[in-house]
Parts: C-alpha cells; structure tokens; sequence
C-alpha cells in the first residue's frame, strides 16, 4: 500500500511538473492572465456618440467572455494549487503540512464548490421549459380554417 502510494505521488509530481510548465509557458504568452486581464476594449473603440446597436452588442458580449476567461484563469489556477497542496500532503503526509496550507486548501476547495454550485443552479434556472403536447381536440385547427 505504501509503495502504491508512493508511486501515485511520483506521478502527481510529474503531472504536476508538466502542468507547471505549461503555465509557465501560457503566463509568458499572449494567453497569460495577466495579458488577458489587461486586455479592454471600451465602448469607445467603436465610436462614441453615436447609435450603434451592433456596436452596444458586441462591446456587452466582448465583456462577458473576457470576463470569463479571466474567471476560468483565475479558477484554474486555484485548482491546480489544491492539487499541488494534496499532492505535497500525499508526499510528506498530512500532519506534515504547515497550517497555511491547510486552511488555504480548505478555503480554496470552499470556494471552489460554492462556484459550482451556483453555476449548477444557473444551468438548471437556464433549462427551457418542455413544449407543450398538441393538442388533440376538436379545435386544433387542421380543418376548416376559413
């Protein structure tokens, strides 16, 4: 059991490895959240003063997926600190990690399910309604329409 795990640990630290480096290399990019955050497009771009409804639509949207992308940013890299947490935990056990990094552990797996949450419940409020079934009736109007 305990070479199992010791084995599963070798590989979370090279899983690890490989993911830190290619958030190294995606930080240094174009694709870093710090660049992406930095990036905004004011409603101004487009000209101000002027009704321009496509203009509004594509200023409100180009919003909403850029603050997506920096919210994914941001959740993706809370999760690999959990994971590097557990895999530092499973390395040296538990009782073996520092108190900071058990309460951040905690307090980012809190946030984390709270996030999940309320998107679950946002996806469930999104579900559009079933259709009617047809109606059956002698009014249905397949016939006699005039």
């Amino acid at each position: 059991m305990a070479i199992d795990l010791k084995r599963g640990v070798g590989e979370l630290k090279k899983f690890r490895a490989a993911v830190d480096q290619v958030l190294s290399s995606l930080e240094s990019g174009d694709g870093g959240k710090t660049k992406v955050a930095a990036e905004q497009v004011t409603r101004g771009s487009f000209g101000t003063g002027l009704p321009f409804a496509e203009a509004d639509g594509f200023h409100k949207e180009y919003n909403r997926v850029h603050k997506a992308l920096v919210d994914l940013s941001k959740s993706l890299s809370e999760q690999i600190e959990v994971l590097s947490i557990g895999v530092h935990g499973a390395d040296v056990g538990y009782d073996n990690v520092d108190d900071y990094e058990r309460q951040r552990f905690h307090s980012i797996n809190a946030r984390l399910d709270e996030e999940r949450d309320a998107m679950t419940e946002q996806e469930q409020g999104q579900k559009p309604v079933a259709p009617q079934a047809p109606r059956t009736d002698s009014k249905t109007g397949t016939t006699d329409l005039g």
